[in-house]
């Protein structure tokens, strides 16, 4: 089986404020790495378009059918202070969902033996019913969830190395016992979440770092604290919030991962899969504002993926 990369053009017409990190040309910078002659046997397939509906695996109707009401036809509609709506953000959202869900269909089926999603929006800063922090709908709940209901799959693990915590999917799976998250991430830093005595109902692992910390913290944390864990909770499904942002080149982060930090990461996420979920892992692109940190590191990412 091989390694799938799922897309979409629209993603680029997901349009920001002239300044704004996250932007078209990003998505332009990972589409361009992944073209090279190294990432040719990968299996491409393009995001569906699917039904607004799909979001409801991790957020209320209500909250959904506001975010559709408020889009703008034209101009801009802004959220919050840095999270605004163009007229192509709704595709870019109803394919980011149609991507995640289209990864687990085809890993869950052995179509392929793991993902990657080259997707913006972000996604893991959006709760409930609060879209935030560059992010609207949840994409790696919504995996998870739609892995369960579909597939029947009793336990997912989402795993989030974006340099910001994840505090909308930490809110969201705080009290259920069937999806662990686990986070590294800068601290302090936006969004304010993520400390270690944050565990939910003994299903949310929290790593803090600080600024400077590089790849021998990060491995410190996955060994003693991420992959017990994980290997403890035994899950069927991996789901990775990948951001880039916390590679030595970004501007919104003081970390100091480099790709091959990145790799070896995913490396040892797959061993957790390979043992646990025959091998099944979804990656969902999250953070990454440095367009050559976020190139070089998502290469690294998915050349990983694709050694299973």
């Amino acid at each position: 089986m091989t390694t799938l990369y799922v897309t979409h053009p629209a993603f680029a017409d997901h349009l920001v404020t002239p300044g704004h990190p996250e932007r078209p040309e990003r998505m332009r910078a990972v589409q361009q790495a992944l073209e090279a002659e190294t990432f040719q046997s990968l299996a491409r397939e393009e995001a569906p378009l699917v039904e607004a509906t799909v979001a409801t695996l991790a957020h209320p109707e209500a909250f959904v059918e506001t975010l559709d009401r408020v889009r703008p036809r034209e101009g801009m509609v802004r959220i919050d202070g840095d999270t605004t709506m163009s007229p192509g953000t709704w595709e870019a959202l109803l394919r980011g969902l149609g991507a995640a869900t289209l990864a687990v269909d085809e890993v869950m089926s052995a179509k392929a033996r793991n993902a990657f999603c080259g997707m913006r929006p972000p996604g893991h800063h959006a709760e409930q019913s609060t879209a935030m922090g560059f992010c609207f709908f949840n994409n790696a709940v919504v995996a998870a969830r739609h892995a369960q209901k579909a597939y029947g799959a009793e336990k997912v693990a989402i795993v989030d190395f974006d340099v910001h915590h994840g505090n909308g999917t930490q809110a969201i799976v705080w009290d259920d016992p069937s999806i662990m998250y686990a986070s590294t991430h800068q601290m302090p830093l936006f969004p304010g979440t993520g400390a270690r005595s944050e565990t939910g109902v003994g299903n949310i692992v929290n790593c803090p770092m600080r600024s400077g910390d590089g790849g021998d913290r990060f491995q410190e944390a996955f060994n003693e604290a991420i992959l017990p864990a994980l290997n403890t909770f035994s899950p069927d499904l991996v789901v990775i919030s990948a951001g880039f942002d916390a590679h030595h080149r970004d501007p919104l982060g003081g970390l100091m991962l480099t790709e091959a930090d990145y790799a070896w990461m995913t490396e040892r996420l797959m061993d957790v899969a390979d043992t646990h979920a025959s091998g099944r892992v979804v990656s969902l692109l999250e953070g990454g504002y440095d367009l050559q940190g976020l190139a070089k590191s998502a290469a690294a990412h998915v050349r990983a993926l694709m050694k299973a």
